[in-house]
């Protein structure tokens, strides 16, 4: 069994985060370990307290990793606070934990921020270098990139850009697009192109977690030796499939279904 690593914050609404990623890696049939780096107090209806892991007790957790288990990949989520996304990158490089899918999580659903203006920079320097995806949202692209990001062009060169600070692909998700289209978009940025991932629009308040279980989906996938396209489709495929599927738990935005059945895994 392939193993998969998420160093993320904790969801106590078990939506998104650590409990998200654990969830999604269980499904596609890989087994999951994490570096907790930050606890919330959180609901569907919003975050009411974040609170930082001791560096020292993250840098504990990246060592037993480490010393007995190696992930076949691995990501990365909320990570608060500049010192943490240096103390993870540190040991990322240090130990050739690869390839990695960065979730640059910075603002929650309900509108909490969860990463600190600092903490952006040092994201952008470290860990897109380490990169092999990184999966912004049309908000974390507009931040990392240091341009507005409102329509599929500008998706599109603010992927190319992704890729100009080191990181091997960038995945611009469309999901903050106007509502008004029938379509949902994301956008696919490779050394080889470009490539465009419609699903139809789903009209729902159950979208809780979906950037989590969406780069958690990639890991899995690129774990079990998936080429970096045909993870990301089925990691899209998984999440829409999730949404569509949400059980409506909560009076905010609801969680989605992390008990879809996952695509198969490739042949060995």
């Amino acid at each position: 069994m392939k193993i998969a690593l998420t160093i993320a914050g904790s969801d106590s609404g078990g939506g998104a985060g650590i409990q998200a990623d654990l969830k999604t890696f269980q499904q596609f049939g890989v087994f999951g370990t994490s570096v907790i780096v930050a606890l919330t107090a959180q609901n569907t209806r919003g975050v009411r307290a974040v609170e930082a892991v001791p560096e020292a007790m993250v840098a504990a957790q990246l060592t037993a990793i480490a010393e007995d288990l190696p992930p076949a990949a691995l990501k990365t989520g909320m990570l608060a606070e500049a010192s943490l996304v240096r103390l993870v990158a540190k040991a990322i490089r240090e130990n050739g934990w690869q390839p990695l899918v960065v979730d640059p999580v910075m603002v929650s659903t309900s509108g909490h921020r969860l990463l600190t203006a600092e903490a952006e920079d040092v994201i952008r320097e470290s860990l897109l270098p380490l990169a092999a995806l990184v999966t912004p949202n049309l908000d974390e692209a507009a931040v990392l990139t240091g341009r507005a990001v409102h329509d599929l062009g500008t998706m599109e060169r603010a992927g190319e850009t992704l890729l100009t600070f080191g990181a091997a692909a960038a995945l611009v998700k469309g999901g903050h697009l106007s509502p008004e289209g029938e379509t949902l978009t994301d956008v696919l940025v490779t050394p080889a192109g470009v490539r465009h991932f419609s699903h139809p629009r789903i009209a729902t308040t159950s979208t809780h977690g979906t950037g989590c279980t969406l780069s958690a989906a990639v890991t899995a996938g690129l774990a079990l030796g998936q080429p970096l396209e045909m993870a990301v489709e089925d990691a899209l495929d998984f999440v829409h499939r999730a949404i569509a599927g949400a059980p409506g738990l909560g009076g905010g935005h609801g969680p989605l279904d992390h008990t879809v059945t996952a695509p198969p895994p490739p042949p060995r």
